[in-house]
């Protein structure tokens, strides 16, 4: 599945006013229109980068500000004063801009002519003061922007803006997403409990619940056709075990799990979801856990959260669609087991079955195994281990009053030793900056044991979505002491109940 925006798209505005005449106009429009093809050209820019015209007035502003949030590809704008804009032009336009802005602190050169300086080069190129003027204005207003300075050919800006426009794909995701919930959340679970109407109103996303048997329904109702197709695939796709394989005897397994992942997909795909959750605690009819069909759906872009967690649904999906081409995996994950070697100190991710193959270092391996939940037969799934490398694991709960982004910088390691006995997908990493520090403040953060484990995002990324979305976001990194994030915690409490007023 792709991402409602397939296409993402950003404006590139220019500010200017009619001061300086029309030829002076016409060398900002020709300098700004190079600048926005380099960000266009550049790969480190997930959306095409779209100029606009020169603007220099109110009018012409407003109005292409209610544009912005009118045009369905555009994820937000990138503004940038060549010259001089007198920003209370700007005032009516940036009050009224709904998507996420980057203020560009940028100039059509990279060196200054020194020996053939003039005043008309002075005159034309006024960026140092122009943004200066924007910046003290979205300061004023209090307008929530990232602000990038430096020149667009340098690869460190292209990757800042990059960082940005993902972030904004991820909003713009959340804004039209529709979530659909087998079942209700697990029995006496604190941390999946939520406001779905807040998160709604925050983010956009509509959280609603399915009966059961609604889905066993579209699973019974499966073609054999399409099992068969579905099975094929599997065994071009994976390390099928010989006895789920045509005529094995737990062939009949695999083919009950197709028939999940048809039913399924055809349920979701006919409501518009692009995530759902499900409950080992409430099967209905369905003969298996769903596994299989879980980790497959997440590895097409759904985005899932187990035991009718919906927030970590709402942030798999949210964070799949950020990292659209970027290389690296997401997976649904859970903090299960340590080991508290001294001095290497590691984190052993899985869960029951749905981890996103997506994150394999290696074909999965397609297995049954039985599994001591759920009281059903036993699940197909998919076996590996998690690609090496640096990533994130990130969480999002609800503490009432507001909801908590809580992230932390890994690095996905090999296991130690095989797993032959452990037959479920998992990942293994450090945490930074340490196990105990990393633990401590997690748990200082309340962060929840459902995560997001992801190798395509990272810091940057996920300061921008939280800064785009209004949410707090607490960062565990090779920096972090308990100490400090507790008192960031405490700070952030006061200021979170100030700005949401009374």
């Amino acid at each position: 599945m792709t991402s409602p925006t397939a296409q993402p798209e950003i404006w590139f505005l220019t500010g200017s006013q009619e001061l300086y005449g029309a030829q002076t106009l016409q060398q900002v429009a020709d300098q700004s229109r190079q600048l926005a093809a380099l960000l266009d050209a550049s790969p480190d820019i997930a959306a095409r980068v779209t100029w606009k015209p020169v603007l220099t007035s109110a009018t012409a502003i407003l109005d292409t500000c209610r544009q912005v949030n009118s045009s369905a590809p555009t994820i937000g704008v990138i503004a940038w004063m060549h010259t001089f804009s007198p920003a209370k032009m700007w005032i009516a336009g940036l009050d009224a801009l709904g998507k996420p802005l980057l203020h560009l602190h940028t100039q059509y050169n990279v060196t200054l002519p020194w020996a053939d300086l003039d005043m008309d080069f002075m005159n034309l190129n006024q960026a140092a003061h122009g943004d200066r003027e924007f910046g003290y204005l979205a300061a004023r207003l209090a307008v929530r922007r990232r602000i990038v300075a430096g020149h667009v050919s340098d690869p460190r800006v292209t990757r800042r803006i990059g960082a940005w426009t993902r972030a904004a794909v991820g909003v713009a995701e959340m804004r039209s997403l529709r979530l659909a919930r087998f079942g209700d959340n697990m029995r006496d679970v604190a941390v999946t409990e939520g406001d779905k109407v807040e998160a709604q109103l925050r983010f956009g996303v509509s959280v609603n619940t399915y009966g059961v048997n609604d889905l066993v329904a579209a699973v019974d109702s499966v073609a054999d056709r399409d099992i068969d197709e579905l099975v094929a695939q599997y065994d071009d796709s994976y390390r099928l075990d010989p006895g789920l394989r045509t005529g094995g005897d737990r062939h009949h397994a695999l083919r009950y799990a197709a028939r999940i992942e048809a039913g399924l997909r055809g349920f979701l795909d006919a409501g518009g979801f692009r995530a759902f959750t499900t409950n080992f605690e409430d099967l209905g009819g369905l003969r298996q856990l769903p596994g299989l069909a879980v980790q497959r759906l997440m590895a097409d872009g759904y985005g899932f959260g187990a035991e009718g967690d919906w927030k970590t649904s709402v942030l798999v999906r949210t964070v799949k669609a950020m990292s659209i081409g970027a290389g690296g995996g997401t997976s649904f994950m859970e903090d299960y087991t340590y080991d508290l070697t001294p001095g290497d100190g590691k984190i052993l991710g899985a869960h029951m079955l749905e981890v996103c193959p997506s994150i394999a270092a290696h074909v999965p391996s397609c297995e049954i195994h039985p599994l001591s939940i759920g009281g059903r037969e036993d699940p197909v799934r998919l076996v590996f281990d998690a690609a090496p490398g640096p990533g994130v694991v990130l969480g999002l709960c609800d503490l009432g009053d507001r909801f908590r982004l809580v992230a932390n910088k890994v690095e996905v390691v090999p296991p130690d030793h095989p797993l032959p006995r452990l037959p479920v997908a998992r990942a293994v990493w450090r945490p930074a900056p340490d196990l105990a520090t990393s633990a401590e403040a997690w748990l200082t953060a309340g962060g929840p044991h459902h995560t997001v484990l992801s190798q395509a995002v990272g810091a940057d990324e996920l300061t921008d979505l939280a800064e785009m979305s209004g949410t707090e976001l607490l960062y565990i990194d090779a920096n972090t002491t308990a100490s400090a994030l507790a008192r960031e915690a405490r700070w952030n409490q006061a200021y979170y109940h100030l700005a949401r007023g009374f």
